[in-house]
């Protein structure tokens, strides 16, 4: 895309048409309901003047190849336009690229059924936090997505490993920061490969990175669909002996919100830096 070309496409978007194409950047996938909830939650009378507004910006979008629609809905039909499911087009992805100076480019195709549940899951989770700044319950510092929020760190034995959260937050109230590692969980996984990823946790706390940046590591939550999904993942990390305690949270999606504006009751015990502890 040349500056020519970037400068005439510029010249036709408005600045919430150029947000959207970077929320949907940095999410890859959202439904219609959350760019609604992102872009439209102030200025219109009434939820349906909001849902036909956005519905309009991502049709004229859409004609320009900068942003499609999933062929797929996730949620099923009933979900109405709601339920349609947006990524950056082929034009909208070369438009991003080059305002963010990058040359790598990212081949977008149609995603499977669990990648973008997933997605869309931890996509929710950021939209709920710019929901509570939006309403002054929390401050939102910053947010960061996959694969920004992942973290490159050397093992106990100096083997190489990635940390890999689905996103990254910083929230704060008052004079107080929270840090937090979100885990968006659909009860997909059996709950010893949640244990496994919190030994990972575990390994990179352990090499003091972020707590040499911060003060403070991270609290890591997993949010899960509900009662009984919390209940076999806390049992499957009590029950481990080489799980660290008060480092993990597992909440229902339905109390994500509280916790956040609760922030962390009590930091999580610093890993030694210095500990070989890799179980």
């Amino acid at each position: 895309m040349s500056p020519t070309d970037v400068t005439n496409l510029l010249a036709e978007l408005s600045e919430r048409d150029l947000s959207i194409l970077q929320s949907l950047s940095a999410h890859r996938l959202l439904s219609t309901a959350q760019i609604r909830r992102l872009h439209f939650a102030e200025g219109h009378a009434s939820l349906g003047a909001a849902s036909g507004a956005v519905m309009r910006v991502l049709g004229r979008l859409e004609a320009k190849n900068l942003a499609v629609r999933l062929n797929r809905r996730i949620g099923g039909v009933r979900a109405g336009s709601s339920g349609i499911t947006w990524q950056l087009g082929a034009t909208g992805e070369r438009l991003v690229r080059t305002r963010q100076g990058k040359k790598y480019r990212r081949r977008f195709v149609e995603p499977g059924v669990t990648f973008a549940t997933h997605t869309l899951a931890t996509a929710e989770l950021a939209v709920v936090l710019h929901e509570l700044h939006r309403t002054d319950a929390i401050e939102l510092v910053s947010v960061e997505t996959e694969p920004s929020c992942w973290r490159s760190f050397a093992g106990p034995h100096g083997t190489p490993e990635w940390l890999k959260p689905d996103l990254f937050a910083i929230t704060a109230s008052g004079d107080y920061e929270d840090h937090w590692y979100l885990e968006a969980d659909l009860a997909t996984e059996h709950p010893t490969v949640v244990v496994r990823k919190a030994k990972s946790y575990q390994r990179y706390a352990a090499t003091g990175a972020h707590q040499a940046r911060h003060g403070i590591f991270p609290a890591v939550v997993w949010v899960v669909p509900d009662q009984a999904r919390l209940r076999a993942l806390q049992a499957a990390l009590d029950t481990d002996k080489a799980i660290q305690p008060g480092l993990f949270r597992v909440v229902p999606a339905d109390e994500f919100g509280q916790l956040i504006t609760s922030g962390v009751p009590d930091p999580p015990p610093a890993a030694d830096p210095n500990s070989n502890h890799s179980s």
